[in-house]
């Protein structure tokens, strides 16, 4: 019987090391390079506002006080650092089940495993690292003086480009795979779990696939959840971003917006997003259901409750932006 596949196998030459096999060189990984692009970007993006006049402030004497290249860059390294400690912190504390960071918290930070090799610090959550990189925000605004609504719109539109290589890192990674699927842009993941092949439901999944059963465990496609927040959370955020820079209603409406859009692309991304094996479900209609199958939409996810959490977020900063508008607009008229 010929088959058609149906599928793609993941690139045999992608590693997560970009230099894999050399010495000290095979511990630069993609998923760091990924980070430096991030970071990268959102400084070029940020520099692009920057000379548009989106960070100039008149101040309470009428005075116009302009934003410089060292605010930014200031204002970045800043938020980058309390990104990776809330990103770390989220990851160790929320996600990791061994409770071994709870009992041992000086590993939350430690990069080296048991053996003493270095691993770096494997293992960031992105909600940790937005409350993180909110708060390094709110902080050097406060310490500098500068209108905090202002600079967090700027950061946010900044922010969904540089996301973008995040996940094209995890894609690298061959990590954080999608849940089965058959349709034909389906990947095969080398270190995604395998099924054994005498359960009948696999010999018609990869009957549906084109894909021939040569072993007793099968590696089945699954879908690229990477790619799907790459593109959403990243290229199609920003756009919309981008697009309403210069027509916000007030300071902190981007900010609601990126909050409210990022909540609800990944929450619905989550559906074809394969949960952490070891946590699952948080909330499950069926709790027999396997982590590797969307059998209902009320089978929901810890990123799940945090992206509605944003979603609340990010409408509350859109009343309260309105609001603290509207009373300065007043003041001024007075």
């Amino acid at each position: 019987m010929n088959f058609l596949p149906l599928y793609i196998n993941y690139p045999s030459w992608i590693h997560p090391e970009i230099f894999p096999g050399v010495p000290v060189l095979g511990l630069i990984r993609w998923y760091g390079l990924m980070y430096i692009f991030a970071f990268g970007t959102a400084f070029l993006v940020l520099k692009k506002l920057l000379k548009e006049g989106a960070l100039d402030e008149i101040s309470s004497d009428g005075t116009l006080r302009k934003a410089t290249e060292d605010d930014i860059f200031s204002f970045i390294a800043t938020g980058i650092i309390f990104l990776l400690i809330g990103a770390r912190i989220f990851s160790t504390l929320v996600y990791d089940t061994s409770g071994i960071y709870w009992k041992k918290p000086w590993l939350i930070f430690w990069p080296f495993n048991s053996s003493g090799q270095f691993t770096g610090l494997a293992g960031m959550s992105y909600h940790g690292g937005f409350i993180g990189g909110l708060i390094g925000m709110i902080f050097w605004c406060k310490k500098n003086k500068r209108q905090t609504l202002k600079w967090i719109d700027a950061m946010v539109t900044a922010i969904p480009l540089g996301y973008t290589f995040g996940r094209l890192g995890n894609f690298l990674n061959g990590e954080l795979y999608g849940r089965i699927t058959s349709a034909p842009w389906g990947i095969i993941f080398p270190q995604a779990e395998r099924f054994s092949a005498s359960f009948q439901w696999v010999k018609d999944f990869a009957s549906q696939c084109g894909l021939q059963i040569s072993g007793l465990l099968v590696n089945l496609p699954r879908h690229p959840s990477q790619l799907y927040e790459a593109f959403f959370e990243g290229l199609v955020l920003f756009s919309i971003l981008w697009f309403l820079r210069k027509k916000k209603p007030f300071d902190g409406f981007s900010g609601a917006i990126y909050t409210i859009g990022y909540g609800i692309f990944r929450f619905f991304i989550e559906y074809f997003r394969e949960p952490d094996s070891d946590i699952g479900y948080r909330i499950a209609a069926d709790t027999n259901a396997p982590i590797y199958l969307n059998t209902s939409l009320f089978n929901i996810s810890t990123g799940q409750i945090l992206c509605l959490l944003m979603v609340l977020g990010g409408i509350s900063l859109a009343i309260f932006s309105y609001f603290l508008a509207k009373k300065k607009n007043q003041q001024k008229s007075a």
